[in-house]
C-alpha cells in the first residue's frame, strides 16, 4: 500500500513538472513575440511611413544657404521621382526656405526651372507670396483627406510660417496630425529662429532623423568626396542635363564670398545628403549610399 502511494506520489510530481515545463515554454514563446512585435514597432517608427502616393503632398524645401548641396539634391530628387515607383508622387519644391544663418544665398533659379518646371517656389525672392501659395497647394491637399510630408531640406522657419497660415484659414483641422515634418540635421535646427523650431515641434508631426551625410547610421549616407561615376550610370538625357547644371552650380558656388565650403564638392564628389529625408517619408530601407543610390534610380 505504502508502495503504491509513493508511486502515484511520483507520477503526481512528474505531470506537475510536465505542466510547469510547458507553462514556462509559453510564457517564453508569449515573451518573444512581444519583444519581436515592439522591435517591429520601434523599427517601423524609424522609418517613412504613412505617405499614401493616391492623396499625399510631398513638400521639399530647401534653403540653399549657404551651403551648395541643396542644389545636388534637388537633382537626386527629381532623379528619384524619375522612378516608375514615385513618377506619380505629388510634390512640389520651395527654394530659399533659410532660417537665421549668416552667409550669401547660393541662387538655384536655372536648376529648378529645368528640373521641376513651374512646380516650384521661391521664397527667396518674396517669403510672404510664397507662404500664400504653398499654403494654397496644401489646403487642396488637405481638402482631399492628404496628409503634408515636408522634407525640411534646410531649417524650419518657413514651416512655421506654413503651418500658422493654415491654422489661421483652416482652424477646423488638425493640422498637427496630418501635417508631417522630416529633419535630418542638427545645425539646421541649430540655425533656426529658436521659437520657430519650438512652434513646429509642438504644432506638427515632427521627426528627427540620423543625419544624411553619414554611412550606416540608419538613415542613406549621400555625402560622397570620392564618388564621380555618376555619369556612366545616367543613361536619361534629361536627368543628364540635370545633374551637370546642379554640378555646374555647386562648383561655382562652393566656398566662394565666404559661403560654406562643402569639401566633398570640393574634392570633385557629390552631396545631396538632405534626400535622406526624402527616403524616410517614402519609406525608403534599402539605400546605403550615393553609389547605391545610382545604381538603383539612373536608369
Amino acid at each position: 500500500m505504502e508502495q503504491a502511494i509513493i508511486f502515484k506520489g511520483i507520477e503526481q510530481s512528474k505531470k506537475i513538472n510536465e505542466m510547469k515545463s510547458k507553462v514556462l515554454t509559453f510564457i517564453s514563446i508569449v515573451t518573444f513575440f512581444i519583444a519581436f512585435n515592439g522591435n517591429a514597432l520601434n523599427n517601423k517608427s524609424l522609418q517613412g511611413r504613412g505617405f499614401n502616393i493616391e492623396k499625399d503632398l510631398l513638400l521639399v524645401q530647401l534653403d540653399c544657404k549657404t551651403d551648395v548641396d541643396d542644389v545636388q539634391t534637388l537633382a537626386a530628387l527629381v532623379t528619384l521621382l524619375s522612378d516608375s515607383k514615385y513618377s506619380k508622387i505629388n510634390y512640389h519644391a520651395v527654394a530659399g526656405t533659410y532660417g537665421i544663418q549668416e552667409g550669401l544665398y547660393v541662387p538655384p533659379n536655372p536648376l529648378f526651372e529645368l528640373a521641376v518646371e513651374n512646380n516650384w517656389t521661391d521664397a527667396h525672392e518674396n517669403m510672404e507670396a510664397a507662404v500664400l501659395k504653398v499654403k494654397d497647394i496644401i489646403k487642396a491637399t488637405l481638402s482631399n483627406q492628404g496628409d503634408i510630408w515636408i522634407a525640411d531640406a534646410g531649417q524650419s522657419d518657413f514651416t512655421a510660417r506654413l503651418i500658422k497660415a493654415i491654422q489661421s484659414d483652416i482652424p477646423y483641422i488638425s493640422i498637427s496630425q496630418r501635417n508631417h515634418v522630416v529633419q535630418h540635421s542638427d545645425w539646421n535646427e541649430k540655425v533656426t529662429s529658436p521659437e520657430l523650431l519650438e512652434f513646429v515641434k509642438k504644432n506638427a508631426d515632427y521627426h528627427k532623423i540620423p543625419d544624411g551625410n553619414v554611412v550606416g547610421n540608419g538613415t542613406p549616407g549621400f555625402r560622397s568626396p570620392q564618388y564621380k561615376g555618376w555619369r556612366s550610370k545616367i543613361s536619361n538625357p534629361r536627368l543628364r542635363e540635370i545633374w551637370q547644371l546642379a554640378i555646374a552650380i555647386s562648383n561655382k558656388y562652393n566656398g566662394k564670398e565666404g559661403r560654406y565650403n562643402n569639401e566633398a564638392i570640393s574634392a570633385g564628389g557629390l552631396d545631396f545628403s538632405d534626400l535622406a529625408e526624402v527616403c524616410y517619408i517614402l519609406g525608403i530601407q534599402d539605400i546605403k549610399d550615393t553609389e547605391h543610390f545610382f545604381n538603383l534610380y539612373s536608369r
